[in-house]
């Protein structure tokens, strides 16, 4: 199942209020791509005032320009492609004079209706999050420890069938599908962890 990493453009003509909200819409990973103004640092500057996780990218190519090139266009959406792409699930912030946030719009969303005000959010299809593998292999040797601790007290298959049922659980939450794919990755982890773990003391029985 796929979904959108959104692209926020924003014209210099925001005011605070418009910052305001779209400040609250914002994820904790943040890219701001900026126009080198006077204009668009007065939007820029409430916006990531105070906030951590945000990184603020000055870019030429989103100065104004008097007589714009044919491809203007093309080139702002593949700059803004570009940055979106290096890192799919952290939200995009462009900000730009309305004139080239107009163009920026028409290539880049050409078939998403404009919102009302200076503040549109656009929506770039994007693939799941992928398991991270180092993460998820500490939790399955450390589930493997736990799984061992609780043997001892509960049925060896009671810990395992738990942390199952939970990964299942996430996996259906919205925005939880990563979790829960981390969490059975671990307990299957855990699993084959336990079985070289026994299948190593009855081979060499007294060695624990």
């Amino acid at each position: 199942m796929s979904d959108h990493q959104p692209i926020h453009v924003v014209s210099t003509s925001a005011s605070a209020p418009d910052v305001d909200r779209l400040r609250a819409r914002l994820g904790r990973d943040v890219l701001v791509l900026t126009a080198p103004t006077a204009e668009a640092r007065r939007v820029v500057e409430p916006l990531v005032r105070g906030r951590g996780g945000i990184t603020t990218r000055p870019e030429v190519a989103l100065a104004p320009v008097r007589f714009p090139d044919v491809d203007r266009g093309h080139r702002l959406d593949d700059l803004v492609r570009a940055h979106a792409v290096h890192d799919r699930f952290r939200d995009v912030v462009v900000v730009a004079d309305p004139a080239t946030v107009t163009l920026l719009l028409r290539v880049l969303a050409p078939d998403q209706l404009p919102e009302e005000g200076p503040v549109t959010r656009v929506g770039l299809p994007r693939g799941e999050r992928p398991v991270p593998f180092v993460p998820t292999l500490v939790a399955g040797v450390a589930l493997a420890v736990v799984f061992g601790l609780l043997g001892t007290a509960l049925a060896w298959w009671v810990a395992p069938l738990l942390a199952v049922v939970a990964g299942l659980v996430l996996l259906v939450v919205p925005g939880q599908r990563t979790t829960g794919l981390t969490v059975l990755a671990a307990t299957g982890i855990a699993a084959v962890v336990d079985f070289l773990a026994i299948a190593g003391s009855a081979r060499f029985p007294g060695s624990w």
